[in-house]
């Protein structure tokens, strides 16, 4: 009796023993949100300081990840140089779009920004030059009245003071909520661009992922040189669309830069960690 009563505690003892085993196996390791990325190309998980150490490109397979408008603004222009134009300037709801100002809202506070550009005027290697950047964490960098004023007005600018504008393109394309007045943006800035062309002025464009819609269909396609960071995705309409309309199948790399580039449309395809430098020589070669 006695040894039975004692292998009785002992089963226990084990069962005891054993669950706790099982308790310290579903305990997940404590791991920091946001630390490790998932690269949306090769989908290797990687350490998100070593991207952003490597100018927000992929350690693995060199995609290039997107960046904010003040991420690239930090990248392309001299220390301390970028001097900021049309900063408090905001979208009205002019069609009455239901909700379109709390998108507006949601998307400043997500963005940082009041819309979908960012202008103003820095040097690039000590040569001075008017930027607008478009931003795709603002409504997929839709362009609306904002956005067509605000490249604009930094177009009249660079005429004005007969300097060459670089426009950081963005896009996915006009914003439905304010319908026609974003499709007129499309000639406002095209017809900026051709006074500035008629000046001998120079434009340069660098299509960065995604380029669709109405900016691809105006001011995008306008520069004089035509740059595109790699992979970037640049086209009119989707690729699915034009598929269905002319019921073929597309290359696998349509509407990439690289399909582009080979086709004529672009100039030279740079690599983020060589733009700055090849901006710089552009300008140096133009002054």
């Amino acid at each position: 009796m006695f040894k039975f009563r004692k292998l009785l505690k002992k089963d226990k003892y084990i069962q005891v023993e054993e669950k706790n085993i099982v308790d310290n196996v579903d305990k997940k390791p404590s791991i920091p949100d946001g630390m490790w990325i998932k690269c949306e190309s090769c989908g290797n998980i990687i350490y998100k300081e070593d991207v952003e150490r490597n100018l927000n490109i992929c350690t693995n397979c060199n995609y290039n990840f997107r960046l904010s408008a003040r991420e690239r603004i930090k990248l392309i222009c001299d220390e301390g140089t970028f001097m900021e134009m049309d900063a408090n300037i905001e979208s009205k709801n002019i069609l009455n779009f239901p909700q379109y100002y709390d998108k507006l809202e949601k998307e400043g506070k997500k963005s940082g920004e009041k819309d979908a550009v960012v202008t103003g005027t820095c040097r690039i290697h000590g040569y001075k030059a008017v930027i607008a950047v478009m931003d795709s964490n603002f409504m997929m960098g839709s362009m609306g009245a904002v956005v067509g004023e605000k490249i604009t007005r930094a177009i009249e600018r660079a005429t004005q003071e007969r300097l060459p504008i670089i426009i950081f393109t963005t896009s996915g394309g006009a914003r439905m909520q304010e319908g026609m007045i974003s499709l007129m943006q499309m000639a406002k800035t095209s017809s900026a661009l051709g006074k500035h062309s008629d000046e001998g002025l120079l434009y340069i464009t660098v299509l960065t992922d995604p380029t669709t819609g109405g900016v691809t269909a105006s001011f995008a396609m306008l520069g004089d040189i035509i740059l595109a960071e790699p992979g970037a995705l640049i086209g009119f309409a989707g690729k699915r669309v034009i598929q269905q309309t002319i019921n073929q199948t597309l290359p696998k790399e349509f509407q990439t830069a690289e399909f582009l580039l080979e086709k004529g449309f672009i100039d030279k395809i740079v690599s983020r960690t060589e733009l700055k430098r090849t901006l710089g020589q552009i300008l140096r070669m133009h002054k």
